[in-house]
């Protein structure tokens, strides 16, 4: 056995592992710091704005993508930001304007009907009315449209600014000139116009415009919780002993603060004094409260639960594994899938070929269709362009993506992008770390047996007794099970630690001894009674410390690395998912061959270096596999980085978090099967996205050019075109939002104790 001093480093590794787990994102993920623009002021959001459908647009002032138009949003949406700019000037131009179409639809759909004659001048009353909906209502689809013609970007805003300018320059000319239109174009004596068809068309968009904005505001819902958890105060300790209730601020890295029952914990930080129960399950999704000792960490914005705690600032502000968790969910949302180059490949050409079906349509009709057929063809061409524009087809994806990263994040699954998202569900081989993975990373106890004429319990606590003064790892696991079963403790005297032999001292005025067969030797202690179970539980992979007690062999403890509870029921899961598992560990060929064993694992392999590790990952992708691998230190990242999917566990290296493509905050391997179920549900939506926004187009255009009138003798207004495009980019996001709550047919598995 190996004598608690030889342990010393590793109990000092155990401690700064767990900071690197808080400082991982600070060098995995670039902060934007705060910007000062002298016009602008300070944006705590680093006054960087993005559009949802082309992320790759950064801009460090509101305004529009001068690809698609659409309006930019915050890379990183503040807590208590108000409603959209955008969305509170689509509402009042939409309420301002409403009235005037109502009455321009009334008197061109039943003024004839009263006055068959037609009303004195009303040409030039629709005019008068349906200008301001148009000159002012549109202003801002002109300004876009003219931008994507600047820019050379056709885009939705292109379609609508034509297909209303169409209709309402057309309607212009017939009132003021009428004799310059031919007379198949008018009815009731007077030429047609299309005023009303105008005025709706900006009206329904404007309306559809007010409802995507509002759906769009959702998707940030899941970074606006994370934000809100953060507690705007903390209780600062000072020199003096006097505490105050101080700005979060105002806090700064070696503060000491006390954080009460009931209340959140302010910043990232370790605890010195008090003990109590941490609900840390706003952060990782685990429902049971984590009990915090002086010693232990503790993560800004979880809950104390029923214990006073003092702590001492760690990592403040960005730095804080909060800050870090929402700066990658922001990162995620804004990033491109796969799948969308698809829907981009499409909607680069799409403008272009809807204008040329258009002015087919126009003369298509004009030339060879019936009666009023040059009427018919404007009417059917103003209806394409409004009918396909490809809001819809941009949103299918982005949309899909901000509503997963959202809700992963919430079940402690950070993905590093889209990407991650879409590779997740195809993998079929797991190849696992064992060592802080499969394992709790750190010694337990496992089982004490005694000597005739010994008792197990008594061995125990003799045990405990002299090892209660230690730090080590080991000891701790010893005493901590003493404690558990409340054993009584005795002091000890005259402790002694040998170097690679074990401890000894005095308990109750007896000499003890608790090391490996060479301190047993020393003290003439005969530990062959138990030798050939000593032997069993060293292939199991167990470190075995024997006990004499004045001399006499009193019995032996086993400490082992314990397979993580949730690890057998994580297993079962993704095997029944389809996964094969295969184990990879640096520990010996015994230790590996026992873990395997109890979890059913067919596929294992020991003594693998680094190397080794990243060569399994590549044989298996050689043979057609698509690879995930699952690790925690740092000899896995080179693995991690080469996989096809790399999985970190959260309270692993920042080296290992980096390389990794997808984040478990809570290091549970159940987690890994709600991340593949995610992945399936998220590419599913986005196919039925954008599914729908094809099958939209591919029905909605012909329909718009009348291909059915001579099957319905019915055309499709422009207004109905408008109503339906608005409806269908909607649709599009509230197919996208129901993500967040999961999926009917193959909802997600919550978190369990």
């Amino acid at each position: 056995m190996k004598n608690h001093s030889m342990h010393d480093h590793q109990h000092e590794h155990e401690h700064s592992h767990a900071d690197r787990h808080h400082e991982h994102a600070a060098s995995s993920v670039g902060v934007a710091e705060p910007r000062r623009d002298a016009n602008l002021g300070e944006n705590p959001a680093g006054s960087m704005f993005t559009c949802p459908m082309h992320p790759q647009i950064r801009r460090d002032a509101p305004g529009n993508c001068p690809i698609c138009g659409m309006a930019l949003e915050p890379v990183m949406p503040a807590l208590d930001e108000g409603e959209s700019p955008e969305l509170a000037n689509f509402r009042r131009r939409f309420w301002v304007t409403l009235p005037l179409t109502v009455i321009v639809t009334g008197l061109a759909m039943g003024a004839h009907q009263f006055v068959p004659e037609g009303l004195p001048y009303q040409n030039y009353i629709e005019l008068a009315l349906s200008s301001p909906v148009v000159l002012w209502g549109a202003a801002p689809f002109f300004r876009l449209g003219a931008q994507s013609v600047v820019n050379r970007s056709p885009n939705m805003w292109t379609l609508i600014s034509l297909g209303v300018l169409a209709a309402f320059l057309y309607s212009v000319v017939a009132t003021v000139a009428p004799h310059l239109i031919p007379e198949q174009f008018g009815s009731h004596g007077r030429a047609s116009v299309y005023y009303e068809a105008a005025a709706v068309i900006v009206s329904l968009t404007l309306l559809g415009q007010i409802l995507e904005l509002r759906a769009r505001s959702q998707t940030s819902a899941a970074i606006k919780s994370l934000l809100g958890m953060a507690p705007k105060t903390a209780r600062r300790i000072g020199s003096d002993g006097n505490e105050e209730d101080v700005q979060i601020s105002h806090v700064h890295v070696g503060d000491m603060l006390r954080v009460r029952p009931g209340e959140k914990v302010p910043v990232d930080g370790q605890v010195i004094e008090g003990a109590s129960a941490v609900d840390e399950s706003m952060l990782t999704g685990e429902p049971v409260p984590v009990v915090k000792q002086p010693g232990d960490k503790v993560i800004a914005a979880t809950l104390n639960t029923n214990g006073s705690l003092v702590i001492r600032s760690e990592r403040i502000g960005a730095q804080t594994v909060l800050s870090q968790i929402v700066q990658l969910v922001a990162q995620a949302q804004r990033s491109r899938a796969p799948l969308q180059r698809l829907a981009d490949q499409v909607a680069g050409y799409f403008v272009a070929v809807v204008v040329i079906i258009a002015l087919l349509t126009l003369v298509g009709w004009g030339l060879w269709g019936p009666g009023s057929s040059w009427t018919y063809g404007f009417v059917n061409a103003v209806s394409v362009l409004i009918i396909a524009c490809p809001c819809a087809l941009g949103l299918a994806t982005p949309m899909s993506i901000m509503a997963a990263t959202g809700r992963a994040a919430t079940q402690g699954i950070l993905y590093r992008d889209a990407a991650a998202i879409e590779a997740m569900r195809k993998v079929n081989t797991l190849v696992v770390d064992k060592t802080g993975t499969l394992t709790a990373g750190k010694p337990a106890f496992d089982r004490v047996l005694a000597a005739p004429d010994f008792d197990p319990d008594e061995v125990l606590r003799i045990a405990a007794s002299l090892d209660q003064g230690s730090e080590h790892p080991l000891a701790d696991a010893i005493v901590t099970e003493a404690r558990r079963r409340q054993m009584s403790l005795s002091a000890s005297a005259q402790f002694e630690s040998s170097t690679g032999i074990g401890v000894t001292g005095t308990i109750d005025n007896r000499r003890v001894a608790l090391g490996n067969t060479a301190l047993m030797q020393a003290e003439g202690a005969n530990v062959d009674p138990l030798a050939a179970e000593a032997d069993s539980l060293r292939r199991e992979g167990a470190s075995v410390m024997y006990l004499a007690v004045d001399k006499r062999f009193a019995g032996l403890i086993a400490v082992s690395d314990p397979i993580k509870a949730s690890t057998p029921e994580a297993l079962a899961s993704l095997r029944q998912s389809g996964l094969t598992i295969i184990m990879a560990t640096g520990d010996g060929v015994a230790t590996a061959a026992s873990v395997a064993g109890k979890l059913g694992i067919q596929e294992f392999h020991g003594e693998v270096k680094p190397r080794d590790k990243l060569e399994l990952v590549e044989r298996l992708q050689r043979q057609g596999k698509i690879v995930a691998m699952v690790g925690d230190g740092i000899n896995d990242a080179p693995a991690l980085a080469r996989a096809d999917v790399g999985i970190a566990m959260g309270t692993g290296t920042d080296v290992a978090i980096h390389s990794a493509h997808v984040t478990l905050v809570k290091g549970d391997l159940r987690s890994i099967a709600r991340a593949r179920e995610l992945s399936v549900a998220t590419v599913r939506n986005m196919r039925q996205n954008l599914a729908f926004a094809f099958v939209y187009n591919a029905l909605g255009i012909p329909l718009a050019a009348g291909l059915l009138f001579p099957v319905t003798g019915q055309f499709l207004s422009p207004m109905i075109a408008a109503l339906a495009m608005s409806l269908s980019s909607v649709s599009v996001i509230t197919n996208a939002l129901r993500l967040r709550g999961g999926t009917k047919a193959r909802s997600l598995p919550t978190p369990s104790a």
